[in-house]
């Protein structure tokens, strides 16, 4: 099917568009039961990033499934496709010179993985939102737990389905120790000498 593609050469590379933003791209790549926080600190961190006049996309779960992923379910298959999906767009936006914010549950370590190949390991930081299952149900922000816990869904990630915690993250963040500003500024001071020129 693709024997008769041939990648277009661009005139304009990544590093020019990277020179004219005055930045390097970078995913920070969010993972983590929903429920954990990862669109909460991901909202507050693009607004960090902003106010630090940098570039920036948020890529988030909910949005990317009612639009270029709305074909997909939620069976293992399917997550997988979904998350090749969302890193062959993420690749893009590095390759635009952009800081692009990244948050999925992405429950299963085999496609966190290919994100990063697809995505290239120098652009890529996985950022583990830590927070025990208990914790998510309790907050329960969408109603899901309840619904899955009833069989209203099924699939759900750490109901039925399985969440593979990642083994060595970038960077942890346990929302039942750090607060979102908290969080916010250990991803900045991170960032330190990785997103300049």
């Amino acid at each position: 099917m693709t024997e008769n593609l041939v990648a277009h050469q661009m005139v304009v590379d990544r590093e020019q568009r990277s020179a004219l933003k005055q930045q390097r791209p970078v995913v920070l790549w969010f993972t983590g039961l929903s429920g954990a926080g990862k669109s909460t600190i991901a909202n507050a961190l693009e607004q960090a990033l902003l106010e630090h006049h940098r570039h920036t996309y948020l890529l988030d779960g909910d949005n990317m499934r009612l639009g270029l992923c709305n074909d997909l379910g939620f069976n293992d298959h399917d997550r997988t496709e979904n998350i090749r999906r969302v890193a062959e767009v993420a690749k893009l936006l590095v390759d635009a010179g952009l800081i692009v914010v990244s948050a999925f549950i992405s429950p299963f370590r085999l496609d966190r993985a290919l994100a990063r190949k697809v995505i290239g390991d120098e652009f890529f930081v996985e950022v583990y939102i830590s927070t025990p299952l208990l914790e998510c149900e309790r907050r329960d922000p969408k109603g899901l737990y309840g619904k899955a816990r009833s069989g209203m869904i099924k699939n759900f990630t750490g109901i039925d389905s399985s969440y593979e915690a990642p083994v060595s993250p970038d960077i942890t963040i346990n929302t039942l120790d750090e607060d979102v500003s908290t969080s916010v500024a250990k991803i900045m001071d991170f960032l330190v000498g990785r997103i300049e020129p």
